[in-house]
């Protein structure tokens, strides 16, 4: 793939469900079982204000557990709160300890180094220091009690998770049942399936060769069972996301693992960003294209893909 052709889509990509895994994983052995000694926000706002407790509810507080909901990590305090943290269009993390930033391994795009774009700090009683830097500020924190997780309106009606055991093509079908939205955009609605965003739908939909332009509704019969097509793409999902969280997400956009290395999935894309190429399916011998479609880069194989 050329390099001028994909650093052209830098700033067109979010973070997605494999990208923040990968975040969440990195930041694991810093955070979970560690105290919050202190807390910096050196800013008022990202892309929302900060609330004004939220250095005070953070400060002395452990993290019990770190995970992650759809795009979102959400680390668990002792207080019974919970940070919400999503990481926008090109925030990233860090992990500083002893006083060194740890960046190893071969890099596909340099790192920033700007570090007028730290804008939050955690100091962990571990010893280490967790760097939020966010240049364009799209991300943003927010401490919610637990007991108030069901009512955010940031994670409510947000759909299940593609790699639980709720979501199979049962679940797919029911919920694209009479749908009339492509196919495509039914998978980038979050309250059909969390965490998918633009990428790993047109991988998914590729590696299950059905079209993006196909109706949502073709998953389901008429007593709203799944299809053979939803089985097809439910197995697609599963296999495109976990080979992407296993590569170390995909570094198209400003993501970065925490200790600085770039995820190498993108050299595994077998549609996205490969316009013009030939089809890598077997036998094939299409071209892949690319289309707008709800205001994104849709990219796919007309010939293979039905």
């Amino acid at each position: 793939m050329a390099l001028s052709r994909h650093l052209h889509k830098v700033n067109a990509c979010m973070p997605e469900l494999p990208e923040v895994e990968t975040v969440r994983r990195g930041l694991q052995p810093a955070m979970e079982g560690s105290k919050i000694v202190k807390a910096e926000a050196r800013r008022k706002d990202l892309r929302f204000p900060f609330q004004k407790d939220f250095i005070a509810r953070l400060e002395g507080q452990t993290v019990t557990g770190l995970g992650r909901r759809a795009k979102y990590l959400m680390a668990d305090l002792g207080s019974g709160d919970v940070l919400l943290m999503h990481l926008g269009m090109s925030g990233s993390f860090r992990v500083l300890e002893g006083g060194h930033n740890d960046t190893p391994g071969q890099f596909h795009h340099l790192r920033s180094e700007d570090r007028a774009h730290d804008h939050v700090v955690f100091h962990m009683s571990s010893g280490a220091s967790v760097v939020f830097n966010d240049p364009r500020r799209f991300g943003y924190m927010k401490i919610i009690a637990r007991n108030a997780l069901e009512d955010e309106p940031l994670l409510k009606g947000l759909g299940p998770e593609p790699l639980g055991n709720e979501f199979d093509a049962v679940m797919l079908a029911r919920s694209c049942f009479n749908k009339k939205t492509s196919l495509k955009a039914a998978l980038l609605d979050q309250r059909v399936v969390a965490g998918l965003g633009n990428i790993y739908v047109c991988e998914a939909l590729y590696r299950s060769q059905l079209s993006p332009r196909r109706l949502a509704a073709t998953l389901a019969t008429k007593k709203a069972e799944p299809t053979d097509h939803a089985a097809r793409l439910v197995g697609a999902i599963h296999s495109v996301l976990n080979q992407a969280i296993k590569a170390g997400g995909s570094s198209i956009s400003d993501h970065r693992l925490t200790s600085g290395e770039l995820g190498y999935f993108q050299h595994s894309f077998q549609v996205y960003d490969r316009e013009g190429e030939t089809c890598q399916t077997k036998g094939c011998g299409g071209i892949v294209r690319r289309f707008v479609q709800n205001g994104r880069s849709t990219f796919w194989c007309p010939k293979c893909q039905k």
